[in-house]
């Protein structure tokens, strides 16, 4: 049976229609269905009142991504609201004083005459540090003096606690979620333990190293087999030698102001004034 134009196009309307019809009923339902999963993501927060509910939400995405649920129980176990930390994020006054004040807030002067003498009780190992990284000793026992009094006091913040209360402040929470999983991969492989204690915005060991940096640059300096940047000064030396070498550290160049291995020390901390301490301080103890 024929059909004029106008029925046939009638009829080409019609099923169009439906096409369309059944596209939105089909997106619609995808929609739906994809609702629950986005109202259960992790929310940032910041007060304590969110955290809990943030912490069960933030274990059910860790768990998608590969953390195993015994890990996620054992990390969260005793994890709460680091109010200290908050504090201390918003706090950082040090960083804004003059590089005079700076050095004589952190004692520049006892760093270089303590760092001096670790350096003579020291020699081997930091030879050998040198000899693989390129690193001479006067950078990283600036840093190691700075950063915990050569290893005298490491923190006493749950780490796991600062690093996930940082991940669900709302001020940086992509950047410590981040540091948040890496913290969670160290616990899984035996690295970090559940009770570990360090700095207040998750740092850890006596160089005071974020996770991801643990991950990414930690070494075994002393050749037994395992990392441990809390009670090993040789890995923890070993560790800042080498993230100072994977931020461009070139072995025999000078580290001050200007010069090609100060990019290094600026990766090492991004405030100024502690930059230019710690080539000062270096450059003092190495005797240049």
């Amino acid at each position: 049976m024929a059909c004029s134009r106008s029925g046939i196009d009638e009829i080409t309307g019609f099923f169009m229609g439906m096409t369309r019809s059944v596209a939105k009923v089909l997106a619609a339902m995808i929609a739906t269905a994809a609702m629950p999963a986005m109202a259960q993501a992790a929310k940032c927060g910041n007060d304590a009142g969110g955290f809990p509910a943030w912490v069960e939400a933030f274990k059910d995405e860790a768990a998608g991504r590969g953390i195993s649920r015994s890990t996620l129980d054992k990390a969260f176990a005793n994890v709460s609201y680091a109010r200290a930390t908050i504090r201390a994020d918003r706090g950082q006054k040090s960083f804004k004083l003059s590089l005079d004040q700076f050095m004589q807030k952190r004692g520049g002067k006892a760093i270089i005459s303590r760092g001096k003498s670790l350096k003579k009780q020291n020699a081997a190992l930091f030879q050998r540090i040198e000899a693989r990284y390129g690193v001479p000793a006067g950078p990283l026992l600036a840093i190691w003096g700075m950063e915990t009094g050569f290893g005298g006091f490491l923190g006493k913040e749950h780490t796991l606690s600062a690093v996930a209360t940082l991940a669900y402040d709302c001020r940086r929470p992509e950047y410590f979620t981040n540091q948040l999983y890496a913290a969670l991969q160290l616990v899984q492989n035996g690295t970090l333990s559940t009770t570990a204690r360090g700095a207040a915005h998750g740092e850890i060991g006596q160089t005071q190293f974020l996770p991801v940096n643990v991950l990414k640059y930690g070494v075994d300096g002393d050749g037994n087999g395992r990392i441990d940047l809390v009670g090993s000064k040789a890995d923890a030396l070993a560790s800042t030698a080498n993230f100072l070498r994977g931020h461009g550290w070139s072995a025999g160049a000078g580290y001050q102001p200007g010069e090609a291995n100060f990019g290094a020390l600026q990766g090492w901390n991004a405030a100024s004034v502690y930059q230019r301490a710690i080539a000062i301080i270096g450059a003092e103890i190495d005797g240049n």
